[in-house]
Protein backbone atom coordinates (compact mmCIF):
# COMPACT_ATOMS: atom_id res chain seq x y z
CA UNK A 1 0.00 0.00 0.00
CA UNK A 2 1.55 3.26 -1.19
CA UNK A 3 -0.23 5.38 1.40
CA UNK A 4 1.08 3.21 4.23
CA UNK A 5 4.66 3.44 2.95
CA UNK A 6 4.40 7.21 2.60
CA UNK A 7 3.18 7.45 6.19
CA UNK A 8 6.10 5.27 7.35
CA UNK A 9 8.58 7.48 5.47
CA UNK A 10 7.02 10.59 6.99
CA UNK A 11 7.45 9.08 10.44
CA UNK A 12 11.09 8.33 9.61
CA UNK A 13 11.62 11.93 8.54
CA UNK A 14 10.07 13.21 11.75
CA UNK A 15 12.21 10.84 13.82
CA UNK A 16 15.36 12.05 12.03
CA UNK A 17 14.35 15.67 12.52
CA UNK A 18 13.75 15.04 16.23
CA UNK A 19 17.12 13.32 16.62
CA UNK A 20 18.78 16.26 14.84
CA UNK A 21 17.16 18.74 17.17
CA UNK A 22 18.37 16.75 20.19
CA UNK A 23 21.94 16.60 18.87
CA UNK A 24 21.84 20.32 18.04
CA UNK A 25 21.73 21.20 21.73
CA UNK A 26 25.10 22.65 22.64
CA UNK A 27 26.31 22.96 19.04
CA UNK A 28 27.18 26.49 18.09
CA UNK A 29 27.51 26.16 14.33
CA UNK A 30 24.06 26.35 12.65
CA UNK A 31 25.42 25.00 9.36
CA UNK A 32 26.66 21.83 11.04
CA UNK A 33 23.34 21.49 12.84
CA UNK A 34 21.47 21.88 9.56
CA UNK A 35 23.61 19.28 7.78
CA UNK A 36 23.30 16.81 10.65
CA UNK A 37 19.53 17.25 10.80
CA UNK A 38 19.17 16.73 7.03
CA UNK A 39 21.39 13.66 7.18
CA UNK A 40 19.43 12.16 10.04
CA UNK A 41 16.13 12.89 8.29
CA UNK A 42 17.38 11.18 5.14
CA UNK A 43 18.63 8.21 7.16
CA UNK A 44 15.29 7.97 8.95
CA UNK A 45 13.36 8.05 5.67
CA UNK A 46 15.57 5.34 4.12
CA UNK A 47 15.32 3.15 7.23
CA UNK A 48 11.55 3.54 7.19
CA UNK A 49 11.46 2.62 3.51
CA UNK A 50 13.47 -0.56 4.20
CA UNK A 51 11.22 -1.55 7.11
CA UNK A 52 7.99 -0.62 5.33
CA UNK A 53 7.30 -4.09 3.73
CA UNK A 54 7.67 -5.88 7.07
CA UNK A 55 5.63 -3.21 8.82
CA UNK A 56 2.98 -3.51 6.10
CA UNK A 57 2.65 -7.28 6.67
CA UNK A 58 2.56 -6.78 10.42
CA UNK A 59 -0.10 -4.07 10.11
CA UNK A 60 -2.21 -6.25 7.78
CA UNK A 61 -2.02 -9.17 10.22
CA UNK A 62 -2.97 -7.01 13.17
CA UNK A 63 -5.82 -5.37 11.25
CA UNK A 64 -7.15 -8.82 10.33
CA UNK A 65 -6.97 -9.90 13.95
CA UNK A 66 -8.67 -6.68 15.04
CA UNK A 67 -11.42 -7.23 12.46
CA UNK A 68 -12.09 -10.76 13.74
CA UNK A 69 -12.18 -9.51 17.32
CA UNK A 70 -14.57 -6.72 16.33
CA UNK A 71 -16.84 -9.19 14.47
CA UNK A 72 -17.14 -11.32 17.61
CA UNK A 73 -18.21 -8.38 19.73
CA UNK A 74 -21.87 -8.40 20.68
CA UNK A 75 -23.91 -5.24 21.43
CA UNK A 76 -24.53 -6.62 24.92
CA UNK A 77 -20.78 -6.87 25.63
CA UNK A 78 -20.11 -3.36 24.30
CA UNK A 79 -22.94 -1.97 26.44
CA UNK A 80 -21.60 -3.76 29.50
CA UNK A 81 -18.04 -2.46 28.93
CA UNK A 82 -19.38 1.08 28.44
CA UNK A 83 -21.31 0.83 31.68
CA UNK A 84 -18.17 -0.36 33.49
CA UNK A 85 -16.17 2.56 32.11
CA UNK A 86 -18.87 5.00 33.27
CA UNK A 87 -18.74 3.57 36.78
CA UNK A 88 -14.92 3.84 36.79
CA UNK A 89 -15.02 7.51 35.69
CA UNK A 90 -17.64 8.44 38.29
CA UNK A 91 -15.69 6.74 41.07
CA UNK A 92 -12.44 8.40 39.95
CA UNK A 93 -14.11 11.82 40.18
CA UNK A 94 -15.41 11.07 43.67
CA UNK A 95 -12.03 9.76 44.87
CA UNK A 96 -10.28 12.72 43.24
CA UNK A 97 -12.41 15.16 45.22
CA UNK A 98 -11.67 13.27 48.44
CA UNK A 99 -7.92 13.04 47.87
CA UNK A 100 -7.42 16.51 46.43
CA UNK A 101 -6.55 17.94 49.82
CA UNK A 102 -3.53 15.68 50.28
CA UNK A 103 -0.18 17.45 49.73
CA UNK A 104 1.29 14.78 47.42
CA UNK A 105 -1.86 14.45 45.25
CA UNK A 106 -1.39 15.69 41.66
CA UNK A 107 -3.11 15.14 38.30
CA UNK A 108 -0.84 12.11 37.77
CA UNK A 109 -2.49 10.33 40.69
CA UNK A 110 -5.89 11.16 39.22
CA UNK A 111 -4.93 9.46 35.94
CA UNK A 112 -3.53 6.44 37.78
CA UNK A 113 -6.69 6.04 39.89
CA UNK A 114 -8.87 6.29 36.76
CA UNK A 115 -6.81 3.67 34.91
CA UNK A 116 -6.89 1.26 37.88
CA UNK A 117 -10.65 1.59 38.26
CA UNK A 118 -11.21 1.17 34.51
CA UNK A 119 -8.95 -1.90 34.45
CA UNK A 120 -11.16 -3.47 37.13
CA UNK A 121 -14.70 -2.44 36.17
CA UNK A 122 -14.54 -2.77 32.35
CA UNK A 123 -13.39 -6.44 32.25
CA UNK A 124 -15.71 -7.28 35.16
CA UNK A 125 -18.72 -5.81 33.37
CA UNK A 126 -17.76 -7.50 30.06
CA UNK A 127 -17.52 -10.93 31.77
CA UNK A 128 -21.00 -10.39 33.22
CA UNK A 129 -22.52 -8.95 30.06
CA UNK A 130 -25.82 -10.75 30.62
CA UNK A 131 -26.42 -8.69 33.77
CA UNK A 132 -24.91 -5.33 32.78
CA UNK A 133 -25.72 -5.37 29.08
CA UNK A 134 -29.44 -5.43 29.77
CA UNK A 135 -29.24 -1.86 31.08
CA UNK A 136 -28.69 -0.57 27.55
CA UNK A 137 -30.13 -3.47 25.52
CA UNK A 138 -33.12 -4.94 27.35
CA UNK A 139 -33.53 -8.69 26.82
CA UNK A 140 -36.46 -10.06 24.90
CA UNK A 141 -39.64 -9.94 26.91
CA UNK A 142 -40.54 -13.09 28.79
CA UNK A 143 -43.41 -15.14 27.41
CA UNK A 144 -43.63 -18.36 29.40
CA UNK A 145 -46.39 -19.85 27.22
CA UNK A 146 -44.63 -19.37 23.88
CA UNK A 147 -43.39 -22.27 21.73
CA UNK A 148 -40.00 -21.74 20.08
CA UNK A 149 -39.71 -23.76 16.86
CA UNK A 150 -36.50 -25.44 15.74
CA UNK A 151 -35.58 -25.75 12.05
CA UNK A 152 -35.90 -29.55 11.99
CA UNK A 153 -39.41 -29.50 13.45
CA UNK A 154 -40.39 -26.92 10.81
CA UNK A 155 -38.99 -29.00 7.96
CA UNK A 156 -40.74 -32.07 9.42
CA UNK A 157 -44.09 -30.41 8.67
CA UNK A 158 -46.27 -32.17 11.26
CA UNK A 159 -46.33 -28.97 13.31
CA UNK A 160 -48.95 -27.58 10.88
CA UNK A 161 -51.50 -30.34 11.56
CA UNK A 162 -50.78 -30.11 15.28
CA UNK A 163 -51.40 -26.34 15.23
CA UNK A 164 -54.66 -26.80 13.30
CA UNK A 165 -55.86 -29.35 15.84
CA UNK A 166 -55.72 -26.76 18.63
CA UNK A 167 -53.56 -28.96 20.86
CA UNK A 168 -50.57 -26.62 20.59
CA UNK A 169 -51.34 -23.67 22.85
CA UNK A 170 -49.48 -20.39 23.23
CA UNK A 171 -47.66 -18.16 20.75
CA UNK A 172 -45.64 -19.85 18.03
CA UNK A 173 -42.22 -18.20 17.76
CA UNK A 174 -39.72 -18.57 14.92
CA UNK A 175 -36.30 -17.06 15.82
CA UNK A 176 -34.74 -14.87 13.17
CA UNK A 177 -31.59 -17.01 13.03
CA UNK A 178 -33.71 -20.12 12.32
CA UNK A 179 -35.43 -18.25 9.48
CA UNK A 180 -32.03 -17.29 8.07
CA UNK A 181 -30.88 -20.91 8.35
CA UNK A 182 -33.86 -22.04 6.28
CA UNK A 183 -33.15 -19.32 3.72
CA UNK A 184 -29.53 -20.47 3.40
CA UNK A 185 -30.73 -24.05 2.89
CA UNK A 186 -33.26 -22.92 0.26
CA UNK A 187 -30.46 -21.20 -1.70
CA UNK A 188 -27.95 -24.05 -1.26
CA UNK A 189 -26.26 -25.67 -4.26
CA UNK A 190 -26.99 -29.17 -2.90
CA UNK A 191 -30.40 -30.29 -4.26
CA UNK A 192 -31.34 -32.17 -1.08
CA UNK A 193 -30.54 -29.24 1.20
CA UNK A 194 -32.30 -26.86 -1.19
CA UNK A 195 -35.42 -29.05 -1.09
CA UNK A 196 -35.36 -29.14 2.71
CA UNK A 197 -35.01 -25.36 2.93
CA UNK A 198 -37.86 -24.72 0.50
CA UNK A 199 -40.06 -27.22 2.33
CA UNK A 200 -39.35 -25.41 5.63
CA UNK A 201 -40.34 -22.03 4.14
CA UNK A 202 -43.52 -23.56 2.69
CA UNK A 203 -44.39 -25.07 6.08
CA UNK A 204 -43.99 -21.64 7.70
CA UNK A 205 -46.42 -20.14 5.18
CA UNK A 206 -48.98 -22.87 5.94
CA UNK A 207 -48.37 -22.44 9.66
CA UNK A 208 -48.96 -18.68 9.46
CA UNK A 209 -52.25 -19.34 7.68
CA UNK A 210 -53.32 -21.74 10.45
CA UNK A 211 -52.11 -19.84 13.53
CA UNK A 212 -50.57 -16.46 14.43
CA UNK A 213 -46.81 -16.78 13.96
CA UNK A 214 -44.27 -14.36 15.39
CA UNK A 215 -40.69 -13.92 14.18
CA UNK A 216 -38.39 -13.07 17.10
CA UNK A 217 -35.60 -10.90 15.67
CA UNK A 218 -33.10 -11.85 18.35
CA UNK A 219 -29.52 -13.03 17.96
CA UNK A 220 -26.33 -13.40 19.94
CA UNK A 221 -23.18 -13.18 17.76
CA UNK A 222 -21.08 -14.64 20.58
CA UNK A 223 -22.82 -18.01 20.16
CA UNK A 224 -21.62 -19.98 17.15
CA UNK A 225 -24.27 -22.69 16.78
CA UNK A 226 -28.03 -22.49 16.26
CA UNK A 227 -28.60 -24.96 19.12
CA UNK A 228 -26.81 -22.70 21.60
CA UNK A 229 -28.86 -19.72 20.43
CA UNK A 230 -32.12 -21.68 20.80
CA UNK A 231 -31.22 -22.63 24.37
CA UNK A 232 -30.28 -19.03 25.23
CA UNK A 233 -33.48 -17.63 23.69
CA UNK A 234 -35.63 -20.17 25.54
CA UNK A 235 -33.91 -19.30 28.82
CA UNK A 236 -34.41 -15.55 28.35
CA UNK A 237 -38.04 -15.74 27.22
CA UNK A 238 -39.14 -18.65 29.42
CA UNK A 239 -40.68 -20.35 26.39
CA UNK A 240 -40.81 -24.04 25.57
CA UNK A 241 -38.54 -25.48 22.90
CA UNK A 242 -40.25 -27.52 20.16
CA UNK A 243 -37.80 -29.84 18.40
CA UNK A 244 -37.23 -33.33 17.06
CA UNK A 245 -33.50 -33.23 17.86
CA UNK A 246 -32.92 -35.61 20.76
CA UNK A 247 -29.47 -34.23 21.64
CA UNK A 248 -30.75 -30.65 21.66
CA UNK A 249 -33.60 -31.75 23.89
CA UNK A 250 -31.19 -33.33 26.39
CA UNK A 251 -29.04 -30.19 26.52
CA UNK A 252 -32.10 -27.97 26.95
CA UNK A 253 -33.39 -30.11 29.82
CA UNK A 254 -29.99 -29.87 31.53
CA UNK A 255 -30.53 -26.08 31.46
CA UNK A 256 -33.91 -26.56 33.15
CA UNK A 257 -35.97 -25.88 30.01
CA UNK A 258 -39.20 -27.53 28.94
CA UNK A 259 -38.93 -29.41 25.65
CA UNK A 260 -41.71 -30.66 23.36
CA UNK A 261 -40.50 -33.45 21.08
CA UNK A 262 -43.03 -34.09 18.31
CA UNK A 263 -41.46 -37.41 17.40
CA UNK A 264 -41.75 -38.66 20.98
CA UNK A 265 -45.35 -37.43 21.09
CA UNK A 266 -46.16 -39.28 17.86
CA UNK A 267 -44.67 -42.48 19.28
CA UNK A 268 -46.70 -42.08 22.47
CA UNK A 269 -49.92 -41.60 20.49
CA UNK A 270 -49.52 -44.74 18.39
CA UNK A 271 -52.30 -47.27 19.01
CA UNK A 272 -51.22 -50.04 21.34
CA UNK A 273 -51.04 -53.51 19.88
CA UNK A 274 -51.68 -56.46 22.19
CA UNK A 275 -50.68 -60.09 21.85
CA UNK A 276 -53.26 -61.93 19.77
CA UNK A 277 -54.27 -58.94 17.63
CA UNK A 278 -54.39 -59.47 13.87
CA UNK A 279 -52.52 -57.15 11.50
CA UNK A 280 -51.98 -56.93 7.76
CA UNK A 281 -48.36 -56.28 6.84
CA UNK A 282 -46.25 -56.53 3.72
CA UNK A 283 -42.90 -58.25 4.28
CA UNK A 284 -40.20 -56.17 2.56
CA UNK A 285 -36.93 -57.81 3.61
CA UNK A 286 -35.39 -60.62 5.60
CA UNK A 287 -34.70 -60.56 9.30
CA UNK A 288 -31.64 -61.48 11.34
CA UNK A 289 -32.67 -65.11 11.75
CA UNK A 290 -33.19 -67.61 8.95
CA UNK A 291 -36.64 -67.39 7.39
CA UNK A 292 -37.58 -64.25 9.33
CA UNK A 293 -39.39 -61.50 7.46
CA UNK A 294 -39.56 -57.80 8.31
CA UNK A 295 -42.33 -55.38 7.40
CA UNK A 296 -43.54 -51.99 8.55
CA UNK A 297 -46.89 -50.54 9.55
CA UNK A 298 -48.10 -47.21 8.17
CA UNK A 299 -46.71 -45.34 11.19
CA UNK A 300 -43.25 -46.87 10.67
CA UNK A 301 -43.44 -49.52 13.39
CA UNK A 302 -41.25 -52.53 12.58
CA UNK A 303 -42.98 -55.93 12.46
CA UNK A 304 -40.79 -59.05 12.63
CA UNK A 305 -42.70 -62.03 11.18
CA UNK A 306 -41.61 -65.55 12.10
CA UNK A 307 -41.06 -67.64 8.93
CA UNK A 308 -42.43 -64.73 6.96
CA UNK A 309 -39.68 -64.33 4.36
CA UNK A 310 -41.52 -66.64 1.94
CA UNK A 311 -44.38 -64.10 1.87
CA UNK A 312 -42.06 -61.30 0.77
CA UNK A 313 -43.80 -58.63 -1.29
CA UNK A 314 -47.31 -59.85 -0.47
CA UNK A 315 -49.80 -58.39 2.03
CA UNK A 316 -49.96 -61.03 4.77
CA UNK A 317 -52.29 -61.46 7.69
CA UNK A 318 -50.22 -61.91 10.87
CA UNK A 319 -51.00 -62.44 14.54
CA UNK A 320 -49.13 -60.42 17.20
CA UNK A 321 -47.02 -62.54 19.56
CA UNK A 322 -45.15 -59.87 21.50
CA UNK A 323 -44.82 -56.08 21.65
CA UNK A 324 -41.46 -54.62 22.69
CA UNK A 325 -40.63 -50.96 23.35
CA UNK A 326 -36.96 -50.12 22.61
CA UNK A 327 -34.94 -46.90 22.80
CA UNK A 328 -35.34 -46.42 19.04
CA UNK A 329 -39.07 -47.18 18.91
CA UNK A 330 -41.53 -50.03 19.11
CA UNK A 331 -41.04 -53.51 17.64
CA UNK A 332 -43.78 -56.07 17.08
CA UNK A 333 -43.09 -59.78 16.83
CA UNK A 334 -45.72 -61.79 14.97
CA UNK A 335 -46.35 -65.00 13.06
CA UNK A 336 -48.46 -65.73 10.03
CA UNK A 337 -52.13 -66.28 10.90
CA UNK A 338 -53.09 -69.96 11.47
CA UNK A 339 -49.47 -71.00 10.92
CA UNK A 340 -48.77 -71.46 14.64
CA UNK A 341 -51.82 -73.68 15.10
CA UNK A 342 -50.86 -75.97 12.21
Amino acid sequence: MLAFRLIIMLLGLLAGWGAGRVLAVGTGDPDVTRVNTLSLMLAGALAALLLAPRGERLAARELTRLGRWYARLSPRTVAAATFGLMVALLLSVLLGNLLRGLPFYTWVWSVVVTLVLAAFFVPFAARHADAFGGLAFPPVRRQPGSKILDSNVIIDGRIVDLARSGLLEGDLVVPGFVLRELQVLADHADPQKRTRGKRGLTVLEDLRAARPLRVEDWDDPTLSTVDDKLVRLARETGGKLVTNDGNLGKIARLHGLEVLNLHAAAVALRPQVQAGDLLTVTVTKGGQQQGQGVGYLEDGTMVVVEDGLKFRGKPTRVQVVNNVQTNVGRMIFARVENQGAA
